[in-house]
């Protein structure tokens, strides 16, 4: 029997395997780099040992140091999580050799399903349905283009030993082959070791749908529903739910069917996950086989009250599963969203950073609805530019579908993080995108939803909100500041007792939201807010000054019309208010001061027009110039490597290459001048 286990991960994997094990009365041994010496899942584990350096090939990948440490902690069995070794034959070899058992599947199912090529042919012989394309290796960058041209456009180049969306190019014409292919060979090698690439058809517009399945080593495999990732961008998944809507029970009957085919063709045990993609029609193709835990496991969990970490346990403790398919119930529904640190405002760019802040939404659990946040940083940590961007996974679970996306909206509402730039309001977006609501989503709904890119919701929805809350804000303020009262924490303003007190406030106030104005007025003694007239309107309002978060309650004649959670953020003299996918500035003014503003000298921003500037932390990894070279606009300049992904930056002006202040391998900070104009 296991009694102890090394999880060979880090970050919010790391820490749920141990939240497991501890229930399990498994003691766990964690391991850490530089950068993770205080990390969460060091400090939870019962012991922790140092791994090596930051670069997670010289630490989290050092397949060596690993077993090292197993022996000297004396480790019944490792647990991989998903990512680094996860899906490494030579990482559960090595375990075997030294009699360490691996939670996961055999040494040979993973070789079989690792390799994409291989495992497409397995599933044709497994009688798997197999997207068309080309199963084999693809040589050379003229051989990519030949089969491309035989596949016809579009085309996905993909790393055959890829996942996670690296590695992975689509090609929409000839002329972009050559790039697709020398991008997503460097990723691939980057990322996993191996550059080895396939080719096979591109799918416009399908669903991401795949069949989680466990098993034993005694023959038997179970499906445990499916679970729709197809809210995708850059083809890493952003929001994933189970079920899917878009599955009827043949359509399930069939894919788990095949799922489950394919497992036993291969002998597989433990946690596996087989991926398809589903078109308009409701054919499905296979894609590919995870064979490890999923990143969105939580889902399927919350649906079928299994735990997937202690169901691998029982399978590494050579035990037969506990329940057979007909025991399996998928009850209510349940998403995932993928909180990021990145910037949504700027393409999604990483970011980097201390939290801060860092405030999720208490987790609870009821009859009626399930708050989950899996996590692996607290506040004060730091996130860096060696590991994936991800901060947490917030997961709810509602009776139906309408009800766990509201449980989400809220738990969003009430995330807080600060120090760095991260999706909390572009996951609001999607939640309240109409389409996304219906169910009416495919992997390009991003792309078409934000065709160009992500400004923020239009605030017309809350706009009155907004208002209501920024003049209540400074009403306070100036209440405060009249009465000399700085320690007053005043929780309520009636705003008609407030204007109708000449010492206060003007007769005529101007809101400003962003770049907008709207006029407040006092007349013939009621208040009046974009022509609508708002008499005894009462604002209750309690701020947590270590989240920012702002509980408001409105009332007008004693009757609540609205009770919400805001994050709020003050930088005199102005108020920025968050709010489900919104973000605003506004201040008030009074009529005169606003006169007197337009007299401000304007921010000049032309200083580094002529320069590219880096817009994220990472490396250089290559230049396509050098000085004296002429330049066009659009040309490619550089690459930049940050957080596992190949960001090319090109030229916004034509021009002639001055200076370059970089070299290759150079780590590079946000607004670092790589090249001078």
């Amino acid at each position: 029997m296991i009694k102890k286990i090394l999880i060979a991960n880090r970050g919010e994997i790391a820490c749920r395997i141990i939240k497991t094990a501890k229930k399990l009365k498994i003691k766990t041994v964690s391991i850490y780099s530089d950068s993770d010496i205080n990390a969460e899942h060091v400090l939870m584990s019962d012991e922790s040992y140092y791994l090596g350096p930051s670069e997670a090939s010289k630490s989290y990948l050092n397949i060596s140091k690993i077993i090292e440490i197993c022996k000297k902690a004396e480790v019944d069995a490792v647990h991989p999580g998903y990512g680094f070794l996860s899906e490494n034959p030579n990482f559960v070899r090595e375990l075997t050799k030294n009699k360490i058992i691996f939670i996961g599947p055999s040494e040979n199912a993973i070789i079989s399903m690792g390799d994409k090529i291989k495992s497409k042919m397995i599933a044709e012989k497994a009688s798997v349905n197999v997207v068309p394309g080309f199963i084999g290796e693809i040589n050379n960058v003229n051989h990519a283009k030949e089969i491309a041209k035989k596949i016809g456009f579009p085309v996905i180049v993909k790393a055959s030993a890829g996942g996670g969306g690296k590695g992975m190019r689509i090609v929409n014409s000839e002329e972009d082959v050559e790039e697709a292919f020398l991008r997503a060979s460097s990723e691939a090698k980057n990322s996993f070791g191996d550059e080895r690439l396939f080719v096979e058809k591109y799918l416009v517009e399908p669903r991401h749908i795949e069949i989680q399945i466990i098993a034993d080593n005694y023959g038997n495999v179970v499906s445990l529903g499916e679970r729709e990732c197809s809210i995708q961008r850059r083809n890493q998944k952003v929001i994933e739910e189970a079920p899917s809507s878009f599955l009827d029970e043949t359509l399930r009957r069939d894919m788990s069917t095949q799922a489950i085919m394919l497992a036993k063709e291969v002998e597989y045990s433990s946690a596996g996950t087989v991926e398809f993609i589903v078109d308009k029609d409701k054919n499905f193709y296979f894609l590919e086989m995870n064979t490890r835990l999923q990143v969105e496991h939580p889902v399927t969990e919350m649906i079928t009250g299994l735990d997937l970490v202690n169901e691998m346990i029982n399978v590494a403790n050579n035990k037969k599963l506990s329940f057979s398919q007909k025991d399996i119930k998928l009850n209510g529904w349940a998403f995932e969203s993928r909180i990021y640190a990145e910037d949504p405002y700027k393409g999604f760019l990483p970011s980097i950073g201390r939290l801060t802040k860092y405030s999720p939404p208490s987790e609870d659990k009821s009859m009626d609805y399930e708050i989950r946040n899996d996590t692996g940083v607290k506040e004060g940590d730091e996130i860096s530019i060696f590991y994936d961007p991800m901060i947490a996974k917030l997961s709810t679970w509602g009776k139906d579908r309408k009800s766990a996306i509201k449980f989400m909206e809220k738990a969003l509402d009430e995330f807080c993080i600060s120090g760095l730039k991260n999706n909390l309001s572009f996951l609001s977006s999607i939640y309240l995108n109409p389409k996304f609501v219906d169910g009416e989503i495919s992997t390009a709904f991003i792309e078409k939803e934000f065709k160009n890119g992500f400004k923020g919701l239009p605030i017309k929805q809350y706009k009155s909100l907004f208002e209501i809350i920024i003049l209540t804000l400074s009403a306070e303020s100036d209440i405060r500041d009249l009465n000399l009262k700085k320690f007053d924490k005043r929780t309520s303003v009636e705003l008609f007792d407030f204007f109708d007190n000449k010492k206060y406030i003007s007769d005529e106030y101007i809101v400003k939201l962003d770049n907008k104005m709207f006029e407040i007025s006092k007349l013939d003694g009621n208040l009046y807010l974009l022509d609508k007239m708002y008499n005894k309107l009462r604002v209750h309002h309690q701020i947590d000054f270590q989240t920012n978060l702002i509980n408001i309650k409105i009332y007008e004649d004693d009757q609540i019309l609205l009770s919400t959670f805001l994050k709020l953020n003050y930088c005199f003299p102005y108020y920025q208010i968050d709010f489900r996918g919104s973000s605003v500035k506004g201040i008030t003014r009074d009529s005169v001061n606003l006169e007197l503003s337009k007299f401000m000298k304007k921010v000049d921003d032309e200083e580094n027009k002529n320069s590219l500037i880096c817009p994220m932390p990472g490396k250089l990894i290559e230049l396509f110039v050098k000085v004296g070279d002429q330049i066009e606009v659009g040309q490619n300049l550089c690459i930049v490597e940050a957080m596992k992904m190949e960001n090319t930056l090109q030229s916004s002006l034509k021009g002639q290459v001055k200076k370059i202040n970089f070299k290759v391998n150079d780590l590079l900070k946000v607004d670092d001048i790589i090249i001078e104009f």
